[in-house]
């Protein structure tokens, strides 16, 4: 029997069990979101026309276990870019980009950076006016991960009063991990992480034709 001298009080049981069971909620509320967005990701590979991988390759696809400490609330420093830069790509084929923003973000209480971008040739085509880029490399590369980087997309509306939620758990292997003879860009230097992001897409397992 709980007494009014018991530090738990009915009222603070009950409220400890609420946040409890708050948290657990959360937690599968995260892990859904992060599943949702890998089977809507292997789904479009299936269904875009270009990909290399088809249904016999998925089995191939492998992820890292999610996990919350990779998902971070960026500050959104916005930039003016009006002349843009170029993006080299893993088939030689040269793409100009602006510097749209830098991210300033930390994971495990350690501060990083990265900039986002806009594709030049996007910009003129209305349906992808609000495509937002980020290209990135880290410690994970070629052990763990595509040793070319791996890539994140947002929209424009991703970004509220400066903060842009960057999910980690959601960056993906360009289609240069798969195959040769696409035109992946190569994430710039100032993108590189010296830490080891292990989240998101690993190391696709099949085998990689080689393109001369």
């Amino acid at each position: 029997m709980i007494t009014s001298s018991t530090n738990f009080t009915p009222m603070r049981l009950l409220l400890s069990v609420l946040f409890f069971i708050s948290i657990n909620c959360q937690a599968q509320s995260f892990q859904h979101d992060v599943a949702e967005f890998r089977n809507h990701y292997i789904a479009d590979h299936l269904q875009e026309e270009h990909s290399p991988i088809k249904y016999e390759q998925v089995q191939n696809l492998d992820f890292f276990i999610a996990k919350e400490k990779y998902k971070v609330n960026a500050t959104v420093k916005l930039l003016e870019d009006h002349k843009g830069f170029t993006m080299l790509t893993h088939s030689g084929k040269k793409k100009q980009y602006y510097k749209y923003a830098q991210l300033n973000f930390s994971i495990d209480n350690k501060k990083q950076k990265l900039y986002i971008y806009q594709s030049k040739s996007l910009l003129q085509k209305k349906e992808y006016r609000d495509h937002l880029f980020l290209p990135f490399t880290d410690a994970t590369n070629y052990t763990q991960t595509f040793g070319g980087g791996r890539y994140i997309d947002f929209i424009l509306d991703d970004i509220k009063e400066g903060i842009l939620v960057l999910d980690f758990n959601k960056c993906y292997n360009p289609y240069c991990a798969y195959a040769g003879g696409f035109n992946c860009p190569i994430p710039p230097k100032e993108n590189r992480l010296d830490i080891a992001i292990q989240a998101g897409e690993k190391l696709y397992l099949g085998e990689v034709p080689i393109h001369k």
